[in-house]
Formats: C-alpha cells, structure tokens, sequence
C-alpha cells in the first residue's frame, strides 16, 4: 500500500474531496477534535460551516488533468475521504490521482447500490448489487468495483461507507415530493401532506453526527480496510410514522396524509415523486452491526429531537418556503381526489 504521510509531530494528514457538505462538514468538525491535519478540496462555492484550522485547496474535481496534478503537488496523505464520487471516471481519477500516494481511500457510496426489494431484510453489506434501480446507484456500484480493484491491486486501502438518508443541521429532510422545504410549512400550518402508497413501507434516517463519527473512526483502522460498512437509522419507521415524528418535532398536530399511489405518484409528478417508484416504495432498513463492531457506530440521536434540531436551523436560516407557492402540490391533491369520487360515481350500485 502507499506509503504513511503521518507528520513529525504525529498528527494524521487528512484529505476530503468535497468538505463543505452535509457530511463532510460534520466529519471535518469530529476530526478537528482528534487533532487532525485536514485539507478540504472544492470549488469554494460554498461557505464552511466550521471553526477550525484547516487548509483548503480550490479546483473542479471533474477537470481530472487539473484535480490530478493539483493533489500530486500537495504531498502524500495518510488518508482520502471522498465524498464527491457519484460517476465511474471520478472514481478511475482518483485511482490515478492516489495510487501508491496514500495510505488508505474512504469512498462514500450509498446503500441505494442495492438490489431493490431485497432477498432479506434487513439488508446487509453483501446483499447483492447487479438489479441496482436508478443511475445513480448504478454508477455507485461501478465506482466501488473499480475502488476494490485499485485495494486488490495494492494501489491503497480501501473502505466503503455506504449511508442511508443522512439528515442534520446544515441540510434538510426528504419527503415523498422530493427535497422541497415547503412541505414543513404545510405540516406547520395543518394543510394535508402527500404520501405515496399507503405509506406502510419502511425507512431509516440518520442524524449527520452519528454518521460523521463512524466515518472519523474509519481513518487509519486498519480493522476496515477492503470493507464496506452502512452507517444509517435504527427506528424503522413507515413513511406515515416519519411524517407524524417531523410534525411532532415541529409542535404541529398529527397530519392529513393523502395516500396516492406510487406507480401514480411518479407518472403525474416524474421530477419530484419519480424517485418514490424507485427507492421509497420499497423497505429501506438496513443492519449496522458491522459498523457497531469496527467503526464503534452508534445512533444516539432520536428522530423527533434530530428534525426539532434540523427544524431549528431551518428556520434561523429561512430555508422553509411558503407552501402558497406551490399550487402544484394542492393541484395533484385535488386531481386525486376527484378522481376517486369519479370512480365511486361509476361504481355505485354494483354489488362488489
């Protein structure tokens, strides 16, 4: 494997492509506090959310001439915590870039890599990946067969940490019509709430800190290298539990949910529901036994006090939108609503 770059006075050199994330940022913190010697690579677009001595390095990661010469002239690291490789050539760039250059790669996949519905529940690492659903879990499952081959190779070591839905401050909560905030604003001011199917399939979400931590406990153990890991949520929650727990969190009553189905869902709504036919529809619980034992993961933080935190911050940085503003939404509500007394119309007096 390459050689250590651990400096004189012992402190560990760290390199996160990415570091202005979700998850990057909350590693970046719980590193600070182990002493580390970070530097952040990105496009300095966003602002840090962290107080802290850390060197950053500026550039596009998918100019692969420029990224790969950049990180060469920096030195060798003790370890690359990748958190911006989602397509195969990011991933052969970063074989390039690194090779017989650093130590150990953490390359942050997803447990969207897997086969969906699962053979079991729940899932495992070596549940398999070859009926992956969607491109952005195929090209996943392609950068981690060419990491493994680099850490077959000898090129460096190799960790996989594959996270589930990661919330926290800083970020913000999925839904059934995707990312859009305007949802909580719905939930706060008692409107219904869409839900696709009946709302009955399962789900995990795992606040950033306990994630960033297993992620910090990966560098150097050498107990993960050549593994993969999840790193996600152990209340397995129907959607219609988590919709209830977020507006607990918010102080809000318990919300209409209009159940529409899935297959429905994503034909009238492609751009914001279409990820419902191919992720949330299914159960999503995941065992993190094998993070518990190597990378000492643990959940501590409770859905309804992560969103009540996630919420808070939200707030303070008025990134809830105004649900008027999306007449859309009440639009598919009522389109689905009169489509089912349509159908009662047309079926009344049949003995069914």
């Amino acid at each position: 494997m390459g050689g250590r770059a651990q400096r004189e006075d012992g402190q560990v050199r760290i390199l996160i492509i990415g570091g202005s994330g979700l998850i990057s940022t909350a590693i970046t913190r719980h590193l600070l506090t182990q002493g580390a010697d970070l530097t952040l690579y990105n496009r300095g677009r966003t602002p840090l959310r962290l107080e802290g001595d850390v060197r950053q390095m500026h550039g596009d990661r998918r100019d692969y001439t420029a990224f790969e010469a950049q990180v060469r002239d920096a030195g060798r690291f003790d370890c690359v915590i990748d958190m911006i490789t989602f397509a195969p050539e990011d991933a052969e760039s970063l074989v390039r870039a690194f090779r017989d250059r650093v130590r150990q790669v953490i390359f942050t996949s997803t447990v969207d890599v897997y086969n969906k519905p699962a053979s079991r529940y729940p899932y495992t690492e070596d549940e398999p990946r070859d009926r992956t659903l969607g491109s952005y879990g195929q090209d996943k499952v392609k950068c981690e067969d060419i990491l493994m081959a680099a850490h077959e190779r000898g090129d460096f070591a190799v960790t996989i940490i594959r996270p589930a839905m990661t919330y926290g401050e800083g970020g913000s909560l999925v839904q059934s019509m995707g990312w859009d905030t305007r949802f909580l604003d719905r939930i706060r001011r008692g409107k219904p709430i869409i839900c696709h199917g009946d709302g009955s399939s399962l789900w995990v979400a795992c606040h950033v800190d306990d994630a960033a931590a297993a992620f910090a406990n990966a560098v150097g153990n050498e107990a993960a290298y050549g593994k993969s890991y999840h790193v996600t949520g152990e209340e397995w929650m129907t959607w219609n539990a988590y919709y209830r727990g977020i507006a607990e969190a918010m102080g809000a009553p318990p919300p209409e949910l209009v159940h529409i189905p899935t297959d429905l869902l994503a034909k009238v709504a492609p751009k914001r529901a279409g990820v419902c036919a191919i992720n949330f529809r299914f159960n999503n619980i995941f065992d993190n036994a094998q993070a518990r034992a190597d990378l000492g993961f643990r959940y501590t933080v409770p859905w309804v006090e992560g969103v009540r935190r996630t919420v808070v911050w939200l707030d303070a940085s008025h990134r809830i939108g105004d649900s008027d503003e999306d007449p859309a939404y009440d639009r598919i509500i009522a389109a689905w609503r009169e489509a089912g007394a349509e159908m009662g119309r047309r079926l009344e007096g049949l003995d069914l």
